[in-house]
Protein backbone atom coordinates (compact mmCIF):
# COMPACT_ATOMS: atom_id res chain seq x y z
CA UNK A 1 0.00 0.00 0.00
CA UNK A 2 1.82 3.45 -0.22
CA UNK A 3 2.94 5.97 1.76
CA UNK A 4 0.52 8.17 3.47
CA UNK A 5 2.21 10.91 5.60
CA UNK A 6 0.69 12.76 8.86
CA UNK A 7 -0.14 16.15 8.93
CA UNK A 8 3.23 17.83 9.81
CA UNK A 9 4.09 21.05 11.39
CA UNK A 10 6.31 22.99 9.43
CA UNK A 11 10.15 22.05 9.34
CA UNK A 12 9.23 19.01 11.29
CA UNK A 13 11.08 16.14 10.50
CA UNK A 14 8.82 13.41 8.98
CA UNK A 15 9.40 9.67 10.85
CA UNK A 16 8.76 6.86 8.72
CA UNK A 17 6.76 4.64 11.26
CA UNK A 18 5.78 1.01 9.29
CA UNK A 19 2.88 -0.87 10.28
CA UNK A 20 3.03 -4.50 9.73
CA UNK A 21 -0.68 -6.31 9.28
CA UNK A 22 -1.74 -9.35 7.18
CA UNK A 23 -5.10 -10.75 6.40
CA UNK A 24 -5.56 -13.70 8.08
CA UNK A 25 -9.33 -13.03 9.48
CA UNK A 26 -10.53 -9.28 8.83
CA UNK A 27 -9.04 -8.03 12.45
CA UNK A 28 -5.42 -7.31 11.78
CA UNK A 29 -5.64 -5.17 8.12
CA UNK A 30 -8.41 -3.77 9.68
CA UNK A 31 -6.29 -2.47 13.26
CA UNK A 32 -3.98 -1.12 10.73
CA UNK A 33 -6.48 0.99 8.87
CA UNK A 34 -7.79 1.87 12.39
CA UNK A 35 -4.00 2.69 13.65
CA UNK A 36 -3.34 4.79 10.36
CA UNK A 37 -6.14 6.89 10.60
CA UNK A 38 -5.61 7.84 14.52
CA UNK A 39 -2.13 8.69 13.76
CA UNK A 40 -3.79 10.94 11.42
CA UNK A 41 -5.75 12.18 13.70
CA UNK A 42 -3.38 13.13 16.34
CA UNK A 43 -1.83 15.11 13.77
CA UNK A 44 1.62 13.23 14.34
CA UNK A 45 4.55 14.09 11.19
CA UNK A 46 4.89 10.42 10.59
CA UNK A 47 5.21 8.98 7.11
CA UNK A 48 2.87 5.84 7.61
CA UNK A 49 3.67 2.67 5.33
CA UNK A 50 0.93 -0.37 5.81
CA UNK A 51 3.26 -3.26 4.69
CA UNK A 52 1.66 -6.66 4.04
CA UNK A 53 3.93 -9.68 5.83
CA UNK A 54 3.45 -11.94 3.59
CA UNK A 55 4.48 -9.89 0.70
CA UNK A 56 7.72 -9.29 1.86
CA UNK A 57 8.27 -12.66 2.77
CA UNK A 58 6.76 -14.08 -0.69
CA UNK A 59 7.42 -11.30 -2.85
CA UNK A 60 7.48 -13.08 -6.17
CA UNK A 61 3.98 -14.54 -4.64
CA UNK A 62 5.33 -18.25 -5.42
CA UNK A 63 2.53 -19.99 -2.97
CA UNK A 64 -0.72 -18.09 -5.08
CA UNK A 65 1.64 -19.55 -8.26
CA UNK A 66 1.71 -22.59 -6.58
CA UNK A 67 -2.14 -23.06 -4.70
CA UNK A 68 -4.03 -20.69 -6.66
CA UNK A 69 -4.60 -18.70 -3.35
CA UNK A 70 -3.10 -16.64 -1.16
CA UNK A 71 -1.57 -17.59 2.29
CA UNK A 72 -4.45 -16.48 4.76
CA UNK A 73 -6.65 -17.69 2.87
CA UNK A 74 -7.42 -21.16 3.67
CA UNK A 75 -7.47 -19.57 7.39
CA UNK A 76 -10.36 -17.38 5.96
CA UNK A 77 -12.22 -20.34 4.63
CA UNK A 78 -12.16 -22.23 7.62
CA UNK A 79 -13.88 -19.39 9.49
CA UNK A 80 -16.55 -19.20 7.33
CA UNK A 81 -17.37 -22.79 7.31
CA UNK A 82 -16.96 -22.58 11.01
CA UNK A 83 -14.60 -25.17 10.98
CA UNK A 84 -12.57 -24.19 13.71
CA UNK A 85 -12.34 -27.30 15.94
CA UNK A 86 -8.82 -28.16 16.61
CA UNK A 87 -6.91 -25.02 15.61
CA UNK A 88 -5.26 -24.80 19.08
CA UNK A 89 -3.90 -27.55 18.11
CA UNK A 90 -2.49 -26.65 14.42
CA UNK A 91 -1.77 -23.06 15.91
CA UNK A 92 1.32 -24.82 17.75
CA UNK A 93 2.42 -26.75 14.14
CA UNK A 94 2.22 -23.87 12.94
CA UNK A 95 4.57 -22.04 15.09
CA UNK A 96 7.29 -25.16 15.26
CA UNK A 97 7.15 -24.07 11.49
CA UNK A 98 7.88 -20.54 12.01
CA UNK A 99 10.75 -21.24 14.52
CA UNK A 100 12.02 -23.81 12.19
CA UNK A 101 12.25 -21.15 9.28
CA UNK A 102 13.22 -18.39 11.63
CA UNK A 103 16.78 -17.78 10.75
CA UNK A 104 15.69 -17.36 6.77
CA UNK A 105 12.46 -15.20 8.12
CA UNK A 106 14.66 -13.13 10.15
CA UNK A 107 17.25 -12.65 6.97
CA UNK A 108 14.02 -11.99 4.61
CA UNK A 109 12.87 -9.21 7.12
CA UNK A 110 16.26 -7.62 7.83
CA UNK A 111 16.75 -7.44 4.16
CA UNK A 112 13.51 -5.46 4.08
CA UNK A 113 13.62 -3.00 6.89
CA UNK A 114 17.39 -2.47 5.41
CA UNK A 115 16.02 -1.02 2.19
CA UNK A 116 12.52 0.74 3.68
CA UNK A 117 14.60 2.47 6.66
CA UNK A 118 11.61 3.16 8.95
CA UNK A 119 12.07 4.61 12.38
CA UNK A 120 9.82 2.21 14.00
CA UNK A 121 8.28 -0.88 13.17
CA UNK A 122 4.90 -1.64 14.82
CA UNK A 123 3.24 -4.84 14.39
CA UNK A 124 -0.24 -5.76 14.46
CA UNK A 125 0.11 -9.31 14.14
CA UNK A 126 1.05 -12.60 16.27
CA UNK A 127 3.44 -15.41 16.17
CA UNK A 128 5.57 -13.85 13.88
CA UNK A 129 7.16 -11.14 16.19
CA UNK A 130 10.22 -12.90 17.47
CA UNK A 131 11.70 -12.89 13.76
CA UNK A 132 10.36 -9.05 13.52
CA UNK A 133 12.07 -7.56 16.54
CA UNK A 134 15.03 -9.55 16.06
CA UNK A 135 15.24 -8.73 12.05
CA UNK A 136 14.49 -5.00 13.56
CA UNK A 137 17.26 -5.21 15.49
CA UNK A 138 19.90 -7.09 12.98
CA UNK A 139 19.13 -4.62 10.61
CA UNK A 140 19.04 -1.29 12.14
CA UNK A 141 20.24 -0.77 15.80
CA UNK A 142 18.62 2.00 17.61
CA UNK A 143 15.01 1.55 16.07
CA UNK A 144 12.39 0.34 17.82
CA UNK A 145 9.49 -2.64 17.87
CA UNK A 146 6.45 -2.26 19.19
CA UNK A 147 3.31 -4.84 19.15
CA UNK A 148 0.02 -3.48 19.14
CA UNK A 149 -2.05 -6.43 20.71
CA UNK A 150 -4.94 -6.89 18.67
CA UNK A 151 -6.69 -9.32 20.66
CA UNK A 152 -7.68 -8.98 24.70
CA UNK A 153 -5.17 -11.26 26.05
CA UNK A 154 -2.47 -13.31 24.62
CA UNK A 155 -2.68 -16.70 23.78
CA UNK A 156 0.50 -18.26 25.38
CA UNK A 157 3.26 -19.29 24.69
CA UNK A 158 4.86 -16.99 21.96
CA UNK A 159 1.45 -16.13 19.89
CA UNK A 160 1.72 -12.14 20.89
CA UNK A 161 4.47 -11.93 23.68
CA UNK A 162 8.27 -12.97 23.31
CA UNK A 163 9.55 -11.82 26.54
CA UNK A 164 13.72 -12.90 25.21
CA UNK A 165 13.15 -10.09 22.30
CA UNK A 166 14.48 -7.32 23.97
CA UNK A 167 13.74 -4.53 22.49
CA UNK A 168 9.26 -5.25 22.00
CA UNK A 169 7.05 -2.66 23.67
CA UNK A 170 3.79 -4.22 24.02
CA UNK A 171 0.79 -2.31 23.54
CA UNK A 172 -1.41 -3.93 25.64
CA UNK A 173 -5.76 -3.41 25.68
CA UNK A 174 -6.51 -4.91 28.84
CA UNK A 175 -5.63 -5.87 32.35
CA UNK A 176 -4.87 -9.36 31.53
CA UNK A 177 -2.78 -9.05 28.69
CA UNK A 178 -0.45 -6.34 30.81
CA UNK A 179 -0.60 -8.87 33.65
CA UNK A 180 0.45 -11.43 31.49
CA UNK A 181 3.41 -9.62 29.80
CA UNK A 182 4.57 -9.00 33.86
CA UNK A 183 4.02 -12.72 34.49
CA UNK A 184 6.60 -13.19 31.21
CA UNK A 185 9.37 -11.25 32.84
CA UNK A 186 9.03 -8.08 30.08
CA UNK A 187 10.59 -5.37 31.60
CA UNK A 188 7.74 -2.85 32.81
CA UNK A 189 8.74 0.46 30.91
CA UNK A 190 8.04 -1.81 27.62
CA UNK A 191 4.58 -2.52 28.64
CA UNK A 192 1.83 -0.09 27.31
CA UNK A 193 -1.55 -0.50 28.82
CA UNK A 194 -4.38 1.21 26.83
CA UNK A 195 -8.27 0.82 27.66
CA UNK A 196 -9.69 -1.36 24.40
CA UNK A 197 -8.85 -1.96 20.85
CA UNK A 198 -8.09 0.51 18.72
CA UNK A 199 -11.19 0.89 16.65
CA UNK A 200 -11.85 2.43 13.89
CA UNK A 201 -12.41 6.86 13.93
CA UNK A 202 -15.94 5.79 12.42
CA UNK A 203 -16.73 3.88 15.83
CA UNK A 204 -15.90 7.58 18.06
CA UNK A 205 -16.65 10.49 15.60
CA UNK A 206 -20.78 9.36 15.58
CA UNK A 207 -22.64 11.89 12.92
CA UNK A 208 -26.13 13.11 14.12
CA UNK A 209 -28.70 9.85 13.71
CA UNK A 210 -32.22 9.82 13.42
CA UNK A 211 -32.59 6.05 15.07
CA UNK A 212 -36.26 5.96 14.77
CA UNK A 213 -36.56 7.03 11.30
CA UNK A 214 -34.04 4.88 10.17
CA UNK A 215 -34.82 1.98 11.56
CA UNK A 216 -38.52 2.82 10.31
CA UNK A 217 -36.97 2.88 6.71
CA UNK A 218 -35.15 -0.55 6.93
CA UNK A 219 -38.57 -2.12 8.27
CA UNK A 220 -37.88 -2.01 11.87
CA UNK A 221 -40.09 -0.86 14.41
CA UNK A 222 -39.56 1.39 17.61
CA UNK A 223 -41.20 -1.26 20.03
CA UNK A 224 -39.13 -4.56 19.35
CA UNK A 225 -35.19 -4.67 20.11
CA UNK A 226 -33.49 -5.33 17.25
CA UNK A 227 -30.49 -7.92 16.94
CA UNK A 228 -27.38 -8.02 14.88
CA UNK A 229 -25.70 -11.03 13.88
CA UNK A 230 -22.22 -10.52 12.70
CA UNK A 231 -19.14 -13.23 13.07
CA UNK A 232 -16.27 -11.46 11.50
CA UNK A 233 -15.47 -10.31 7.72
CA UNK A 234 -15.82 -13.77 6.13
CA UNK A 235 -19.08 -14.32 7.58
CA UNK A 236 -20.29 -17.90 9.20
CA UNK A 237 -22.42 -21.02 8.35
CA UNK A 238 -22.92 -20.47 12.07
CA UNK A 239 -25.52 -17.63 11.22
CA UNK A 240 -28.11 -19.99 9.41
CA UNK A 241 -29.20 -22.06 12.45
CA UNK A 242 -29.56 -18.81 14.79
CA UNK A 243 -31.48 -17.21 11.99
CA UNK A 244 -33.89 -20.29 11.58
CA UNK A 245 -34.14 -19.91 15.50
CA UNK A 246 -35.21 -16.66 15.69
CA UNK A 247 -38.05 -16.01 13.21
CA UNK A 248 -39.81 -13.35 15.45
CA UNK A 249 -36.73 -11.39 16.39
CA UNK A 250 -36.29 -8.50 14.10
CA UNK A 251 -32.13 -8.68 12.42
CA UNK A 252 -29.47 -7.55 11.03
CA UNK A 253 -27.43 -10.09 9.27
CA UNK A 254 -23.62 -9.05 8.56
CA UNK A 255 -22.13 -12.07 5.97
CA UNK A 256 -19.43 -9.72 4.95
CA UNK A 257 -17.86 -11.15 1.99
CA UNK A 258 -19.96 -14.42 2.31
CA UNK A 259 -22.29 -13.70 -1.13
CA UNK A 260 -23.45 -17.40 -0.96
CA UNK A 261 -24.50 -16.97 2.83
CA UNK A 262 -26.20 -14.01 2.19
CA UNK A 263 -28.02 -15.32 -0.58
CA UNK A 264 -29.30 -18.58 1.75
CA UNK A 265 -29.94 -16.24 4.81
CA UNK A 266 -32.46 -14.21 2.29
CA UNK A 267 -34.04 -17.36 1.48
CA UNK A 268 -34.93 -18.28 5.00
CA UNK A 269 -39.01 -17.66 6.06
CA UNK A 270 -38.92 -15.19 9.11
CA UNK A 271 -41.94 -13.10 10.62
CA UNK A 272 -40.45 -10.78 11.89
CA UNK A 273 -38.40 -7.99 9.78
CA UNK A 274 -34.74 -8.50 8.68
CA UNK A 275 -31.93 -7.25 6.57
CA UNK A 276 -28.89 -9.08 5.31
CA UNK A 277 -26.31 -6.75 4.49
CA UNK A 278 -23.19 -8.13 2.10
CA UNK A 279 -19.88 -6.54 2.80
CA UNK A 280 -19.90 -2.78 3.96
CA UNK A 281 -17.95 -0.26 5.74
CA UNK A 282 -20.71 1.61 7.48
CA UNK A 283 -20.88 -0.81 9.77
CA UNK A 284 -20.69 1.77 13.04
CA UNK A 285 -24.14 3.00 11.42
CA UNK A 286 -26.05 -0.83 11.41
CA UNK A 287 -24.51 -1.01 15.14
CA UNK A 288 -26.15 1.91 16.21
CA UNK A 289 -29.54 0.78 14.65
CA UNK A 290 -29.26 -2.40 16.47
CA UNK A 291 -30.05 -3.64 20.39
CA UNK A 292 -28.04 -6.71 20.90
CA UNK A 293 -25.36 -8.93 19.48
CA UNK A 294 -25.43 -12.29 18.81
CA UNK A 295 -21.80 -13.51 17.34
CA UNK A 296 -18.57 -14.88 17.97
CA UNK A 297 -16.13 -13.72 20.37
CA UNK A 298 -13.56 -11.81 18.69
CA UNK A 299 -11.68 -9.13 20.01
CA UNK A 300 -12.02 -6.65 17.11
CA UNK A 301 -16.14 -7.00 16.23
CA UNK A 302 -17.35 -7.56 20.19
CA UNK A 303 -15.10 -4.31 21.53
CA UNK A 304 -16.84 -2.54 18.07
CA UNK A 305 -20.06 -3.46 19.35
CA UNK A 306 -19.72 -2.67 22.81
CA UNK A 307 -18.39 0.75 22.22
CA UNK A 308 -21.78 1.32 20.03
CA UNK A 309 -23.43 0.04 22.99
CA UNK A 310 -25.01 -3.32 22.53
CA UNK A 311 -24.75 -6.14 24.54
CA UNK A 312 -22.92 -9.41 23.52
CA UNK A 313 -24.58 -12.89 23.01
CA UNK A 314 -21.56 -15.27 22.09
CA UNK A 315 -20.54 -18.90 22.86
CA UNK A 316 -17.55 -20.66 23.96
CA UNK A 317 -16.57 -23.90 23.34
CA UNK A 318 -14.20 -26.78 22.08
CA UNK A 319 -14.37 -25.08 18.44
CA UNK A 320 -14.17 -21.38 20.40
CA UNK A 321 -10.37 -20.09 19.31
CA UNK A 322 -8.00 -20.34 21.44
CA UNK A 323 -7.44 -16.43 21.38
CA UNK A 324 -10.94 -15.59 21.63
CA UNK A 325 -11.49 -17.42 25.15
CA UNK A 326 -10.56 -14.40 27.29
CA UNK A 327 -12.86 -12.23 25.90
CA UNK A 328 -15.91 -14.42 26.90
CA UNK A 329 -14.19 -14.08 30.24
CA UNK A 330 -14.16 -10.33 29.80
CA UNK A 331 -17.87 -10.18 29.04
CA UNK A 332 -18.87 -12.59 31.98
CA UNK A 333 -16.57 -10.45 34.76
CA UNK A 334 -17.82 -7.16 33.47
CA UNK A 335 -21.79 -8.33 33.06
CA UNK A 336 -21.70 -7.15 29.65
CA UNK A 337 -24.02 -9.72 28.23
CA UNK A 338 -24.37 -13.45 28.66
CA UNK A 339 -21.74 -16.26 27.28
CA UNK A 340 -23.80 -19.92 26.06
CA UNK A 341 -22.64 -22.86 25.60
CA UNK A 342 -23.66 -23.08 22.37
CA UNK A 343 -26.00 -21.59 20.63
CA UNK A 344 -28.77 -23.71 20.11
CA UNK A 345 -30.37 -21.97 22.74
CA UNK A 346 -30.19 -19.02 21.23
CA UNK A 347 -33.90 -18.04 21.16
CA UNK A 348 -34.43 -18.81 24.93
CA UNK A 349 -31.05 -16.44 25.14
CA UNK A 350 -32.56 -13.63 23.40
CA UNK A 351 -35.52 -13.71 25.84
CA UNK A 352 -33.46 -13.48 28.77
CA UNK A 353 -31.51 -10.55 27.38
CA UNK A 354 -34.48 -8.41 26.44
CA UNK A 355 -35.95 -9.13 30.09
CA UNK A 356 -32.97 -7.50 31.28
CA UNK A 357 -31.60 -4.89 28.94
CA UNK A 358 -31.28 -1.93 30.59
CA UNK A 359 -28.95 -3.69 33.05
CA UNK A 360 -26.86 -5.17 30.32
CA UNK A 361 -26.79 -1.41 28.40
CA UNK A 362 -25.78 0.03 31.54
CA UNK A 363 -22.68 -2.20 31.85
CA UNK A 364 -21.59 -1.34 28.39
CA UNK A 365 -22.15 1.54 28.83
CA UNK A 366 -19.48 1.81 31.59
CA UNK A 367 -16.89 0.39 28.91
CA UNK A 368 -14.69 3.14 28.02
CA UNK A 369 -12.26 2.59 24.99
CA UNK A 370 -10.27 5.52 23.98
CA UNK A 371 -7.48 3.58 22.56
CA UNK A 372 -7.65 5.24 19.47
CA UNK A 373 -6.76 8.37 20.91
CA UNK A 374 -4.10 6.54 23.71
CA UNK A 375 -2.22 4.15 20.80
CA UNK A 376 -0.76 6.92 18.91
CA UNK A 377 0.53 8.69 22.20
CA UNK A 378 2.04 5.27 23.22
CA UNK A 379 4.07 5.11 19.87
CA UNK A 380 4.85 8.71 20.27
CA UNK A 381 6.73 8.31 23.23
CA UNK A 382 8.82 5.19 22.11
CA UNK A 383 10.08 7.10 18.87
CA UNK A 384 10.56 10.32 21.04
CA UNK A 385 12.42 8.21 23.52
CA UNK A 386 14.89 6.13 20.81
CA UNK A 387 15.21 9.17 18.88
CA UNK A 388 17.20 10.95 22.18
CA UNK A 389 19.34 8.18 22.63
CA UNK A 390 22.53 7.95 21.09
CA UNK A 391 22.96 6.08 17.75
CA UNK A 392 25.45 3.88 17.03
CA UNK A 393 28.14 4.56 14.43
CA UNK A 394 27.26 4.12 10.85
CA UNK A 395 30.15 1.15 10.51
CA UNK A 396 28.41 -0.27 13.52
CA UNK A 397 25.20 -0.32 11.41
CA UNK A 398 26.48 -1.39 8.58
CA UNK A 399 28.14 -4.60 10.52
Amino acid sequence: MPDRAATAAPGARTAVVELVYFNAGSGHRTSALALEAAIARAGLPWTVRLTHLFEVLDPTARFRQWTGMEPEDIYNRRLARGWTLGLGQELRVLQGMIRWSHRALVRRLAGHWRASAPDMVVSLIPNFNRALGESVAAALPGVPFATVLTDLADCPPHFWIEPDVAGQHLVCGSSRAVAQARALGCAPERIHATSGMVLSPAFHDLAPLDRVAERAALGFGADRPVGLVLFGGEGSRDMLPIARQLPDVPLILACGRNAALADTLRALPARAPRLVLDFTRDMPRYMRLADFFIGKPGSGSLSEAVQMGLPPIVTRNSWTMPQERYVTDWVRENGLGLVLPSFARVGRAVQALEADLPRFQAAVARQRNRAAFEVPAVLAGILARAQQRPQPEPWRQAA
